[in-house]
């Protein structure tokens, strides 16, 4: 992909620091409760809020302990976006407060017409925490009524705003992948400020600019490497593999986490491509028990594209063990060794029942491939890679997968079926949670595939509850774990246009790249 890079220079770092002045002083002459709450719900989705961390927690801190007005509690705009912001920050709010807005067990009729409050009480509803049937029938209440407001909905912004939410909800959705559509929406807004509007457009330009150079530093990596020219049969996805990284840690100062995950998520797209197409099973055997001695002597008995492969990862593993034990003292050699071979065992699971014909069940499937989809590992290196204090005891707590770790992956896994099952079957893969549920049960794929999803949304609300325990506030920081959720962010995001946004050369996750890198938004 060829990249440009708009002009940059200290008079634009300067205006940058002045805008983000400016906004911080409006920030704090806003004294309305559900004005400071509007202004944060923009900055995040304007891609700004991590200019402004101290001052949002500390207002919702506030809001959090502060007294409601009668006004206030009569708003189901109100009482729904206070309810998402508080639970998306930490601080766990009732959903009691909606009670007020139900009638023998029902929400009532009378807030029907109330487009923008059913939008908020829709968001708000996929932050609902595991056994909360309320935030179930707001769920199931406000994505009917919304589909139906759509045809009459005179304000088009609104309508714009009900179809982006009822494709992807805010919850599943990366802020920095809409930044721009929301940028002109907002720029069209009739409570626009504009001193927010200049400093999400300038702080967009100079975040592509810098991610233009990683991107350029990364293919000199890849070039240098020369697998995509050895192994013509594997995919050669690097800006793809980018794209994932920037997802999952978008933010300026995590750079090296960036760098490395694009590394480790092009080598993984190379080592899956190997086990389910081209090795054959003797191969694939003798190439797991090679990664599982980590042996370079044992090279000798690969073929030599294997020897690449294993090279190629002992490379990425030894230039990432020397850069933490630099920087942090710790060595993880040995971790970052169990997790490369946790991921190869289940590969070769993989490929023993493609070529037996063996179809496990739904429940034997997702135990393999929550780790074969390579979430963990992802998530293991985004911790090592971004956290400020690597703790021996927190590092192997995450590296025993407690079930908050789990059950993201599982959900990435399932995102990642629910978009490439039919993909896959034509590269020869081996079946998916699809149709594994379709072959247990004998259900057609359409009931299957509105099962995975019903499962997807569980397993999301057991996470907004697993988020709240005292096991993982002690063993995970917030900063994390919402890292660990924007793996699966992005798969929602790729994976959302029903094909593989990894494998498939897919037209809205090509746009939204495009959109992301290459093109600046004119100030």
């Amino acid at each position: 992909m060829k990249v440009t890079k708009p002009k940059q220079g200290e008079a634009i770092d300067a205006r940058a620091s002045a805008l983000r002045e400016e906004v911080r002083m409006i920030f704090k002459n806003v004294v309305e409760p559900l004005d400071q709450l509007e202004l944060i719900d923009q900055l995040q989705r304007l891609g700004l809020d991590y200019h402004f961390h101290d001052e949002i927690n500390r207002t919702l801190k506030n809001i959090h302990t502060g007294q409601k007005n009668e006004t206030w509690e009569k708003d189901l705009h109100a009482t729904a976006l206070e309810f998402r912001l508080l639970r998306q920050h930490g601080h766990h709010i009732s959903p009691e407060g909606f009670k007020r807005f139900t009638e023998n067990g029902s929400f009532n009729k009378g807030i029907r017409a109330d487009v923008q409050g059913l939008l908020s009480l829709y968001e708000a509803s996929y932050f609902s925490i595991d056994g909360e049937s309320l935030m179930d029938e707001a769920w199931s209440f406000t994505s009917n009524l919304l589909k139906d407001c759509l045809e009459n909905t005179v304000d088009l912004d609104l309508q714009m705003r009900v179809i982006n939410a009822l494709e992807l909800p805010l919850q599943w959705r990366i802020p920095r992948f809409d930044a721009k559509w929301y940028i002109n929406l907002y720029q069209k807004s009739g409570d626009m400020i504009p001193a927010v509007l200049a400093f999400a457009k300038l702080d967009f330009n100079i975040r592509q600019a810098l991610n233009q150079e990683e991107l350029k530093d990364l293919s000199r990596w890849w070039s240098k490497l020369g697998m995509g020219e050895k192994l013509p049969f594997a995919r050669d996805r690097l800006v793809a593999s980018f794209f994932w990284s920037l997802g999952i840690t978008g933010e300026p100062h995590h750079r090296y986490c960036r760098e490395v995950l694009t590394k480790i998520i092009e080598l993984i797209g190379v080592y899956d491509d190997v086990y389910d197409v081209y090795g054959t099973l003797d191969e694939l055997e003798l190439f797991t028990d090679v990664v599982q001695r980590w042996d370079i002597n044992a090279m000798k008995e690969l073929p030599d594209y294997m020897k690449l492969c294993f090279l190629s990862l002992i490379s990425v593993v030894n230039e990432t063990t020397y850069d933490i034990l630099r920087d942090h003292n710790i060595d993880t050699f040995p971790h970052q060794k169990k997790w490369f071979n946790d991921l190869f065992e289940c590969y070769i699971v993989e490929a023993r029942w493609y070529n037996s014909g063996y179809h496990p069940t739904l429940e034997e499937y997702l135990k393999n491939g929550f780790v074969s989809i390579g979430g963990p590992i992802v998530m293991l290196y985004s911790y090592i890679c971004t956290e400020d204090q690597i703790k021996k005891e927190d590092l192997e707590f995450n590296e025993d997968l407690p079930d908050i770790v789990r059950l993201a992956c599982e959900i990435f896994r399932l995102s990642d079926d629910y978009g490439t099952s039919s993909a896959e079957l034509k590269r020869g893969d081996v079946p998916s949670s699809i149709h594994c549920y379709m072959s247990e049960t004998g259900v057609s794929e359409e009931v299957s595939r509105e099962h995975m999803m019903n499962l997807i949304r569980k397993k999301w609300a057991q996470i907004n509850k697993l988020r709240f325990s005292k096991e993982n506030n002690n063993s995970l920081s917030w900063s994390f774990v919402d890292i660990m959720l924007n793996l699966i962010r992005a798969g929602h995001c790729l994976y959302n246009a029903g094909d593989d946004g990894f494998s498939v050369e897919d037209v809205v996750a090509k746009d939204t790249l495009v959109s992301l890198l290459v093109e600046p938004i004119p100030l």
